[in-house]
């Protein structure tokens, strides 16, 4: 895992150097493991990374738009699902405790690779829901982009009665809500069909390219002004 965000990292200024020709606005980052690494301090800095690759612009990220859905519902004794190894869930359970999160649960799906983590289905991804909840927990929370979580999300929702949030629908939320779009968007849950954040951009702008959210694993979702 380590060597891995090592690697990816080191090809991200080729990415951002070639996404900003076409004059962008926005990054929106696709991955998510490594914006929780080092914690609280650890996610910041990777946004000023990112910022600063990319000229100076602003950047969803997954670790920031999970610290946003924790303002947005108040909550802080929550459940976690990855599909990391423990070295990726103690980061995860890192960054959450120093937002101000308790953690009651964590459950690692191990998945061995980066392209079997899309394989895990969606009842599996939904019993892994119930092994982390608990009466006192909260809030449900999955990390992981390439896990294909956002409907079986929505459905814990209702099965269970409390916020159950994918990481894919929290970070096209946090972009659309930074950036003035605040279409209610029903079928991925309660994120996106009824919430919006107060300190967004005034300007509306519009996404470029159409994706569906369980699909922006490695993608930067490009953002013009209209």
């Amino acid at each position: 895992m380590v060597k891995f965000l090592e690697e990816l990292r080191a090809e991200m200024k080729r990415a951002v150097e070639s996404v900003i020709h076409a004059k962008i606005d926005y990054l929106v980052m696709g991955m998510s493991a490594e914006t929780f690494w080092g914690g609280k301090d650890g996610a910041a800095e990777f946004v000023s990374f990112m910022s600063e690759l990319s000229g100076g612009l602003g950047v969803t990220t997954g670790a920031a738009a999970c610290e946003a859905v924790m303002k947005t519902y108040g909550a802080k004794r929550i459940g976690i699902i990855t599909p990391y190894q423990e070295v990726g869930d103690q980061q995860v359970v890192d960054f959450f405790t120093q937002i101000g999160c308790d953690v009651a649960a964590i459950h690692g799906l191990k998945c061995a690779t980066a392209t079997s983590i899309s394989e895990v289905t969606r009842e599996e991804i939904k019993n892994a829901f119930r092994k982390v909840d608990a009466p006192d927990v909260e809030l449900l929370i999955q990390a992981g982009t390439n896990l294909l979580a956002g409907h079986a999300c929505a459905e814990m929702e209702i099965e269970l009665g409390k916020p159950v949030i994918a990481i894919n629908t929290a970070t096209v939320w946090h972009a659309y809500r930074k950036n003035g779009i605040l279409d209610q968007i029903a079928g991925w849950g309660s994120l996106l069909d009824k919430h919006w954040t107060k300190s967004i951009n005034k300007s509306c702008m519009k996404v470029i390219w159409s994706f569906d959210i369980e699909d922006i694993t490695l993608l930067f979702v490009i953002l013009y002004a209209l």
